[in-house]
């Protein structure tokens, strides 16, 4: 996580340090910040500021925690004017000077405020002070497994639901597309149901009356195009094939192609604009990825190897699910890599 630490008091800005020294060898990015006043009197390696409430808006855009150390007061009245929803907001954190309590004030499941605020009382020896209904009762969060395990979250209204149902005492249905290790959690269970999960690529999937869709980041786009095609053809294009081959464009973690396009702008701009990684292979090694694909002899004679967009989104990784769809001067294909899920902290992939 990328961190932002504050506090207000030497003392406060003492545990400020042993916070971010520990928070920092568990390999978060820290950034400690006081007021002016205070800022002066410590090391060079504290930023200072004129303004809390201006700090924090720009911690809220470029920050995925705030830890406050001082009054949960002042934490409050610094963050309200920029909460928004609990899928947006950074995880917000308030420890006193003394770290007996940890609080999670914002963000406690998908944000990963609750896991913070436990392991900032860890390095504290104080107490986690977790609040939300499901931590408080023992019940599975599947907020927070979600968002611990890379899923897309597409439902809030129905996760309200599944944990409504949870702290019911009510059973909550699964399905998932990907194998599934290890015992479920209490009051989850495979089988029909009124409120279910399904772990699914499908945008519209709905095996349960009211259903939460949880959507993996297995698929891997491979994309040809012509030079100087528009970035919005492209995802025209790629939404195209997406929806009719039922898959939700959340479930893309990757596009590929050949070196050839690494500097063209209709293709950055477009994985600018789905925040995607773009990985960029030779025709050598494109050609030497091994299966049968849709042979092109007008492709080979421009990049050098006879298909770029079928080899490409094998090469990123998986099997080839969707072969190469072509139309305005793109090409795409899609491959999914296994995956296999898990309610233990591990690895999802296969």
């Amino acid at each position: 996580m990328r961190l932002a630490l504050t506090a207000f008091t030497k003392q406060g800005c003492a545990l400020a340090d042993r916070l971010a020294e520990a928070l920092t060898r568990e390999g978060d990015l820290v950034v400690r910040a006081a007021p002016n006043r205070i800022a002066k009197m410590l090391y060079s390696d504290w930023h200072d500021y004129e303004s809390l409430a201006s700090w924090t808006g720009e911690r809220f855009r470029d920050c995925d925690g705030l830890l406050f150390v001082g009054a949960c007061g002042i934490a409050v009245r610094a963050i309200a004017p920029y909460v928004r929803d609990k899928f947006q907001d950074p995880a917000v954190v308030s420890v006193d000077e003394a770290g007996h309590w940890a609080v999670p004030l914002l963000s406690g499941h998908v944000g990963g405020a609750n896991a913070l605020a436990e392991r900032v009382a860890r390095h504290t020896g104080g107490i986690a002070a977790v609040s939300t209904a499901t931590d408080v009762e023992g019940r599975f969060a599947v907020d927070r497994w979600s968002n611990c395990k890379g899923l897309w979250f597409d439902g809030r209204t129905e996760a309200k639901q599944v944990s409504a149902t949870l702290l019911s005492g009510a059973r909550v249905g699964l399905t998932s597309i990907c194998p599934i290790h290890g015992n479920l959690p209490d009051g989850v269970r495979y089988g029909p149901a009124e409120v279910g999960i399904a772990v699914t690529l499908d945008p519209e999937a709905a095996p349960f009356p009211t259903t939460l869709r949880l959507i993996p980041p297995v698929l891997r786009i491979g994309i040809g195009c012509r030079r100087g095609t528009p970035a919005e053809t492209i995802r025209r294009r790629v939404e195209q094939v997406l929806t009719e081959h039922h898959l939700s464009r959340h479930g893309v973690a990757q596009v590929g192609t050949i070196d050839l396009k690494k500097d063209e702008p209709g293709l950055l701009a477009f994985c600018r604009m789905w925040d995607l990684p773009l990985t960029v292979w030779s025709a050598e090694e494109l050609a030497a990825v091994e299966g049968r694909f849709t042979p092109s002899a007008f492709v080979k004679g421009v990049t050098g190897v006879d298909n770029v967009c079928e080899r490409a989104a094998v090469r990123t990784g998986g099997d080839l699910i969707v072969p190469k769809q072509a139309g305005e001067g793109v090409t795409v294909a899609v491959a999914r890599r296994p995956w296999t899920i898990s309610f233990e902290e591990e690895t999802p992939w296969a």
